[in-house]
């Protein structure tokens, strides 16, 4: 007896731990607004990284070739020291001896003509460092919006966990009409099985959706580097807005500020500027050099020979086995490319700039079309009902009405995160918020 007072005492406390640690658990589950989890998610992004990365590689090979205008200067020392035998013939021995050597030297070069050259690479670099940050600046829009996809794909599952747990709640008054029917001897057992079967599929679309709910935060934690689910904030404002362009504009701005036609165009400049630079090679170069020697058999500083020494020279390569006419070939075709590269971007971006536009407008009429319907279909509910408590109407037009009611909040949901993620493609492909 005491055994099993003690064994259920302990279940108790299990029970009651659980059921304290639940609140808990729901309560510590990191909650993000929409800007924190674009900050991490750019933060936490490979390809932002990457992105990062290939911006640095180009400043770099601009400060590289900001280098080649400067003069290389060099410094060099030596210091040997060697063992030397000679014969002494006036006492017929060997002696032993040595022969040191110390040296220093300071010497500095400058190319005073390369045919341009170094300017025309100094540009393609500039090139490459604009056009790396516009590929940048692409990638944060995509991650932005890959994230503002997640973010809003969490908030859409609590608004459809909301429209099924309101399908429940119609689906128990419909239960509680059959009942009333029922008592008077007005309904049918069909009814009542009828009108069970659609709460039971109710509560299943609730179990459907709590799930579809937690998987949709765990991916938006993935995405903001975290372990568990991240819930987000709700913005104070998801109704849509004036763009402000019309959309020849929006169509001038993707040819001309989308980060893909200007990564292209970039890419274009520095083709060009390599062709410039390839074609210097037609053109002599000239350097000039000086340098300071010292050197000493001793290791002192004093005494010791010094000399120093400056040259101009010029260099021209009459024939190189048309390397220059390969080098210039090879740089018109890549120019080429990247032109035809850059016509591609422009058309692209228009197409794209056009889509999503058109889903803009599309989303933005379907958001007023199904809060038209919801209206509808909830008025059409209320009047079904009446008839059928009435006896004007059957279960199956109940259920038809519930369905058709439960398809408009539905609709109504989709329509408005649909909008959302369709200005953020557009943004994505402008390249700027709206």
């Amino acid at each position: 007896m005491y055994a099993a007072v003690r064994c259920t005492f302990l279940w108790a406390c299990l029970l009651a731990g659980f059921f304290l640690f639940l609140p808990n658990a729901a309560a510590t589950q990191l909650t993000v607004s929409l800007d924190e989890a674009i900050d991490r998610a750019l933060v936490r992004s490979p390809q932002m990284a990457q992105q990062e990365q290939a911006v640095g590689n180009a400043a770099e090979g601009r400060r590289t070739a900001w280098g080649q205008f400067l003069p290389s200067v060099s410094a060099s020392s030596s210091g040997s020291l060697r063992s030397q035998n000679r014969f002494d013939p006036a006492t017929d021995r060997i002696v032993t001896g040595s022969s040191d050597s110390y040296s220093a030297g300071l010497s500095a070069s400058y190319t005073v003509f390369a045919g341009g050259r170094r300017f025309a690479e100094y540009s393609a670099a500039g090139a490459d460092v604009r056009a790396a940050q516009a590929r940048r600046d692409e990638q944060r829009f995509a991650v932005t919006v890959q994230t503002k996809a997640l973010f809003f794909g969490a908030l859409r599952q609590e608004d459809l966990l909301e429209v099924a747990r309101q399908r429940v709640l119609q689906a128990e008054q419909n239960l509680e009409i059959v009942r009333r029917r029922t008592v008077l001897g007005e309904a049918t057992v069909s009814d009542s099985l009828r009108a069970r079967l659609d709460w039971i599929n109710a509560q299943q679309a609730v179990l459907q959706g709590e799930s579809a709910i937690r998987g949709a935060r765990f991916s938006l934690g993935r995405q903001i580097g975290e372990s568990g689910p991240v819930a987000p904030a709700r913005p104070s404002d998801l109704e849509p807005s004036p763009l402000g362009l019309t959309p020849e504009e929006i169509m001038v701005l993707a040819e001309s500020q989308s980060p893909s036609v200007i990564a292209a165009a970039e890419q274009t400049a520095a083709a060009g500027a390599s062709v410039s630079a390839a074609r210097t090679a037609y053109l002599p170069n000239i350097s000039f050099s000086t340098g300071y020697d010292w050197a000493n058999q001793d290791p002192s500083f004093s005494g010791g020979t010094t000399s120093w020494s400056l040259a101009l020279r010029m260099s021209y390569p009459i024939f190189n086995g048309f390397q220059r006419e390969s080098s210039v070939e090879r740089a018109r075709l890549a120019q080429r490319v990247t032109s035809l590269q850059e016509e591609v971007a422009r058309l692209t971006a228009r197409e794209q700039a056009d889509a999503a536009y058109q889903t803009l407008v599309t989303s933005e009429r379907a958001i007023e079309i199904a809060e038209e319907a919801t209206a509808v279909a909830m008025e059409d509910l209320r009047v079904v009902r009446e008839r059928y408590e009435v006896g004007a109407a059957t279960i199956l037009d109940v259920l038809i009405s519930q369905s058709a009611a439960d398809q408009a909040s539905t609709d109504r949901v989709t329509a408005r995160y649909d909008y959302l993620l369709a200005r953020a493609e557009l943004e994505a492909i402008l390249g700027r918020d709206l």
